[in-house]
């Protein structure tokens, strides 16, 4: 493959795309039917065997079908004329999508399990951080996938004889590599909540299946007095030390298998992060299009030296960012952490004045994240009478010491500092996030003061940028209207551009 490739002709995908396609067919099939599948299973013996391969293969047959027919009716190619990059595809339903190569944010080659063993790669275009996909080309060779990359990014009528007469491709080198340890301390220390949330979600399916099939797979009333038999504590012991493993189980996994051997690469204009073990992934990041860092850290991660940094771009609507899609940075010591922001920001970021909310911020949140609880669970069981009052009193006391701890640490961690060439806040109870933004990348802003706040000169802040949000509430309204003035004159004065 050379650099002369015509692309103003339709090109298809590599032929082996027809696996790709199959697989992925395949994958989400079995995604959508697993509950079904594992019930199948375990009446395995009580099943209709005709029945159950034959639509087996059925379903495989129709999954082969479909993908061969979306290979062949889906091309790609680059309208000069237009100046716009076209795919096409579809079976049934005709689908056309064209985008304009100057509004092309960044183009990613990325390889899956399947894309590896086949031996294509995906290459997927962002023109403004969306959560669009459509404008992916899911199996094409690398040699090829280099060269459309190039010319989608570098495609312009000011080089066009430029790029004829020679393609230049930038040389990097290793910035920084995130080793295994390093993995495994921010596996073990971080995302409890969100691994909580996949372990119940996957256990109150399998058991909502189950019970809807009357299926005694698990002996409930076993299980229920096992746990009986033993003490109050044992018992509370045994469930949560069960449910912690999982989750540091899950954690670590997830963690590895996102991003193991990960590599950022360092070109003379942009950032290259390589990683994924079953799955690889390539990003490419340019400096000057970071609106938004964010850096999380908790106590654990602290005395380990590893934190996570998180890279928020240029984007047409931020909300609309999936979490699997947002870059990170994770494992990161704390030279690591410094070499990463002075190459993203060109210096290392300076906190300068620091603004403290009003202690009215406690308050209020004291009051509807722990008073309001406690007298709505008073007045629901003084009418139902759910629990003894003596249980309630001892769930009200762990609750009240558990919610007022991180509503403490909450307040004391919010902070807000304000330098020449920085915005930086601070905000966590458990894992301590620390957003920085520049000033000259802010694109709006706004202030608000109810008519409450109005006698204690309290007021809220909200910087926008295109890469997101930076909220600072309940501080002095005075100073936060002086803050204002300085940053509008920061936009207006600076030449510096931030796309």
């Amino acid at each position: 493959m050379n650099n002369q490739v015509d692309f103003s002709i339709p090109q298809r995908q590599s032929l082996p795309g027809i696996l790709v396609m199959f697989a992925n067919s395949l994958q989400k099939t079995v995604r959508a039917l697993w509950p079904m599948l594992i019930i199948l299973l375990v009446n395995f013996k009580t099943t209709n065997k005709l029945l159950l391969f034959g639509g087996i293969v059925g379903v495989v047959v129709l999954i082969a079908v479909i993908s061969y027919l979306q290979y062949w009716f889906f091309t790609f190619h680059i309208d000069d004329e237009n100046n716009e990059f076209v795919i096409q595809k579809g079976v049934l339903n005709k689908t056309r999508i064209t985008i304009q190569l100057h509004k092309i944010q960044q183009v990613n080659i990325n390889q899956s399990l399947i894309q590896r063993i086949v031996g294509v790669h995906k290459l997927e275009i962002d023109t403004a951080g969306s959560d669009k996909k459509e404008a992916s080309i899911s199996a094409i060779s690398h040699s090829l996938a280099t060269i459309l990359k190039e010319r989608l990014i570098n495609h312009s009528a000011q080089n066009e004889k430029a790029k004829e007469n020679k393609v230049v491709e930038e040389s990097s080198y290793d910035f920084i590599k995130i080793g295994l340890t390093s993995l495994i301390k921010i596996g073990f220390t971080s995302n409890y909540v969100k691994s909580f949330a996949l372990i119940l979600l996957f256990f109150t399916t399998i058991i909502e299946n189950l019970q809807q099939l009357n299926t005694n797979v698990i002996d409930e009333d076993k299980v229920t007095n096992y746990l009986d038999s033993l003490p109050i504590i044992t018992s509370f012991v045994v469930v949560v030390g069960i449910i912690i493993l999982l989750i540091l189980i899950v954690n670590l996994v997830r963690t590895i298998l996102k991003y193991f051997d990960f590599t950022i690469q360092k070109s003379k204009q942009s950032i290259i992060l390589s990683y994924g073990l079953l799955a690889t992934k390539n990003t490419l990041l340019n400096p000057n299009k970071v609106q938004r860092i964010t850096i999380t850290q908790n106590y654990f991660q602290k005395k380990l030296d590893v934190t996570t940094i998180g890279v928020d771009q240029a984007s047409s609507d931020v909300d609309k960012v999936k979490e699997k899609d947002k870059i990170e940075v994770p494992g990161c010591t704390a030279n690591e952490r410094d070499a990463i922001l002075s190459l993203l920001l060109g210096q290392l970021p300076v906190k300068g004045v620091k603004y403290l909310p009003n202690w009215r911020k406690l308050a209020v949140n004291t009051f509807f994240l722990l008073i309001l609880p406690v007298l709505i669970s008073l007045f629901v069981n003084n009418k139902i009478h759910f629990i003894t009052w003596n249980d309630w009193a001892i769930y009200c006391i762990l609750f009240s010491l558990f919610s007022g701890t991180l509503l403490w640490f909450s307040f004391k961690n919010y902070k807000l500092f304000v330098s020449q060439d920085f915005i930086t806040k601070q905000n966590g109870a458990w894992d301590i996030d620390t957003t920085i933004i520049e000033p000259y990348k802010i694109q709006a802003i706004e202030t608000q003061q109810f008519f409450w706040q109005k006698v204690t000169n309290i007021g809220s802040v909200t910087l926008s940028t295109a890469g997101g949000t930076v909220s600072f509430t309940t501080g002095n309204y005075t100073q936060i209207k002086q803050l204002v003035n300085y940053w509008l004159y920061q936009v207006e004065t600076s030449d510096k551009t931030w796309m």
